[in-house]
């Protein structure tokens, strides 16, 4: 048997397996919301596959974990297949999910030769009642929480000199900035002209908008991602969106943050990785 990349025009018919309790970004690139690539053990009615994230943050298989076609072809795809395409774009680890925890094992097992490490992801969501506004931090002097915006974005004035740190982290979870301005939403912190904090909709499933942030090295330490998260989740409560968090167990200030706005944790998976070589 083949693994074969799913043609967009078919991604719908891999909807009904994936699990409704898994990970968002599985549902956002089957529903064509954010860019991805699909490969499965058959175009026309697939049994089981794997989802390639567009912004290179993993692999998440999903449906029969049982299907042994699709699992004995996995080492050869990898190696013939993903290999060669990963080089392309520079990723140097492979990063595979199970969709549900089934396929935990199986992704243990098939990939045991290889140097396989594993660690702990932890899913948030906060509802309604349970934002803790007290918890907000006031930041320094001269830092400034601004809106994402398509004004700020073009930058028509050059008046941010680093424009491009903020677009190019839209443009890996998105297919364009419209797109990101269409459905998503975010805030960014400016410190002299500078882009120093973001916090912005990676994955959109409807009302589920997952958070990326990212404070750039030389302003860490000052709470500007717990500021940003803040005022993204205040956002997404006044317009009944549910503010989603996926962090590694082992990344604690990202777990303090989560917990101290109110987030509460929906439920963990398993990740497993190897170099690609």
């Amino acid at each position: 048997m083949m693994i074969v990349e799913s043609d967009k025009a078919e991604y719908s018919k891999c909807r009904k397996l994936l699990n409704e309790q898994g990970q968002l970004e599985a549902i956002a690139v089957v529903e064509k919301i954010n860019p991805g690539r699909i490969f499965v053990d058959n175009s026309n009615q697939p049994t089981s596959g794997l989802i390639w994230l567009g912004n290179n943050d993993g692999f998440i298989f999903f449906g029969n974990e049982q299907n042994e076609g699709f699992n004995n072809e996995l080492n050869h795809f990898i190696d013939n297949v993903i290999i060669p395409e990963a080089k392309k774009v520079q990723l140097k680890w492979f990063e595979g999910i199970g969709n549900h925890e089934k396929w935990d094992n199986i992704i243990a097992k098939v990939f045991e030769h290889r140097k396989l490490g594993s660690w702990n992801q932890w899913v948030y969501t906060l509802q309604q009642g349970n934002y803790k506004g007290q918890s907000e931090p006031i930041i320094d002097q001269g830092y400034k929480v601004i809106k994402i915006s398509n004004t700020l974005l073009k930058n028509s004035d050059y008046s941010i000199k680093n424009i491009e740190f903020l677009q190019s982290k839209i443009v890996e979870f998105w297919s364009s900035m419209d797109t990101f301005l269409n459905k998503g939403m975010g805030y960014c912190i400016i410190y002299q002209n500078e882009v120093v904090s973001t916090c912005f909709s990676g994955f959109v499933v409807g009302n589920v908008h997952c958070i990326d942030i990212e404070t750039l090295e030389a302003h860490q330490g000052k709470k500007l991602a717990q500021k940003l998260a803040h005022s993204f989740v205040k956002d997404c409560l006044r317009n009944n969106i549910v503010p989603y968090w996926d962090c590694m167990e082992m990344n604690k200030s990202s777990v303090a943050v989560a917990e101290n706005i109110g987030f509460e944790r929906v439920f963990n998976y398993v990740g497993y990785e190897f170099l690609l070589e």
